[in-house]
């Protein structure tokens, strides 16, 4: 299965991967500890949530004596890429420079985020051999 292949992650199922992303393996009640930094998180229900995640091949587990050790199958980056531009091409009709115009417009770019966007532009043009 690839990471197209796994069908959508819920905002709750995404909390769990997201605690995943930053420390794995971990067993569900690390998982439930990690969770009620935050919000409060019932054991039922985040072992509900990894079951889901692992039938939709998110997550992977290893078996420990008793205990199940989860780790994420589904990378940060493809989850976040995958969004974008699922995201870009719902509300966007598939066009970047509008959401980008959006934002410069009404003065939520910061000299960071020019920054950065001016150097993917540049490693772009360089990957296309636009020097």
């Amino acid at each position: 299965m690839t990471d197209t292949d796994i069908k959508d992650i819920s905002p709750t199922e995404l909390e769990v991967l997201k605690v995943l992303w930053q420390s794995s393996p971990l067993n569900a009640n690390d998982i439930v500890q990690q969770l009620n930094q935050k919000d409060q998180w019932h054991e039922k229900t985040v072992k509900t949530l990894l079951n889901r995640l692992v039938n939709k091949g998110a997550v992977g587990f290893d078996k420990d004596g008793r205990a199940y050790n989860y780790y994420p199958l589904l990378s940060q980056q493809s989850f976040q890429s995958r969004e974008s531009q699922s995201f870009i091409k719902r509300v966007f009709g598939g066009k970047l420079a509008p959401l980008v115009a959006g934002f410069a417009g009404s003065s939520k770019l910061t000299q960071d985020d020019v920054a950065e966007l001016k150097q993917l532009i540049d490693a772009w043009e360089k990957e296309q051999g636009h020097d």
